[in-house]
């Protein structure tokens, strides 16, 4: 099971949420709901994907009502059916008010694991893995990861403090000499930042030599045709053998099993998190007690 470390952030991201959709109090519920009834629900799936998000919806619930009890009936990252049961949740009348905010975050996270999951399950189980990026919604990041870990995909790097990932515009600021400065650059940053991990992105076969002979801790063949990186990727291996190989730039699912085929280390897509869509999961009443 993957643990859920990033409540820190949820905190405040769940925090936010509330506060944008109940605002000064939630007329509805406040006129139709007894004051004084328990209310039970269930978080039901309605379509098919991978279970993610029960943490931060439990703590939805739990800051509108904290005298609220809330049942998780399926694992993080478990494969669901239409009409499976989700989440048990009984409390006050506030769970009513908890219920978008709660199913916002569900839909989203778990919409993301379904698109990792389906990725991952391309690739099948061989050398190359899915990673995801950087392409995620604002201030979401940490549950994103989250989810594509739960969906059996893999964390590029956090953000811009946790890894260098060195592109042309990078390179090209460094002026005439490039070759020799980043040679250089890269000795300068691994030694005052020993154990971080060291990218370079290579557009063509003659960048991709030159930056293998850096044995950076990965390469990033960027929107190469497939023969040339067929052909390039055995000759990368034998220049730097302990160097990871990521392959980038517009790949979709259906290129998936093809790309695999290279040899790979890691392919990389924005699409996991940037398009993944939601899963339908709703939020059905099914008792109250006076």
């Amino acid at each position: 099971m993957i643990k859920f470390e990033p409540m820190k952030e949820a905190e405040a991201i769940i925090r936010l949420a509330l506060r944008e959709d109940i605002g000064t109090g939630d007329l509805t519920t406040l006129a139709f709901a007894p004051a004084e009834g328990v209310f039970e629900g269930y978080m039901v799936a309605k379509q098919a994907g991978t279970f993610c998000g029960a943490p931060v919806a439990e703590r939805v619930f739990k800051i509108v009502d904290p005298r609220c009890r809330v049942i998780r009936l399926a694992r993080e990252g478990a494969k669901v059916k239409p009409g499976t049961r989700l989440m048990k949740i009984r409390g006050g009348r506030a769970i009513l008010t908890a219920e978008r905010t709660a199913l916002n975050f569900l839909q989203h996270m778990s919409g993301i694991a379904t698109a990792a999951s389906v990725y991952a399950a391309a690739l099948g189980r061989g050398r190359t893995k899915i990673y995801d990026t950087r392409k995620t919604q604002p201030g979401l990041r940490a549950l994103a990861k989250y989810a594509v870990r739960c969906g059996g995909g893999r964390n590029h790097r956090r953000g811009l403090w946790d890894a260098y990932l060195i592109k042309d515009n990078h390179i090209a600021m460094l002026g005439p000499g490039a070759a020799e400065k980043l040679a250089a650059m890269i000795k300068s940053i691994r030694a005052r930042r020993p154990g971080v991990p060291v990218e370079i992105e290579a557009q063509n076969r003659e960048q991709a030599l030159a930056f293998a002979a850096l044995r950076p801790d990965i390469l990033m063949l960027d929107n190469m045709p497939r023969p040339l990186m067929k052909r390039l990727i055995p000759e990368l291996r034998r220049l730097a053998p302990g160097m990871e190989i990521e392959l980038s730039g517009g790949i979709k699912l259906k290129d998936l099993r093809g790309l695999a085929g290279l040899g790979a280390d890691r392919i990389s897509s924005g699409a996991i998190t940037a398009a993944a869509g939601t899963l339908d999961i709703s939020f059905q009443v099914s008792e109250v007690k006076k």
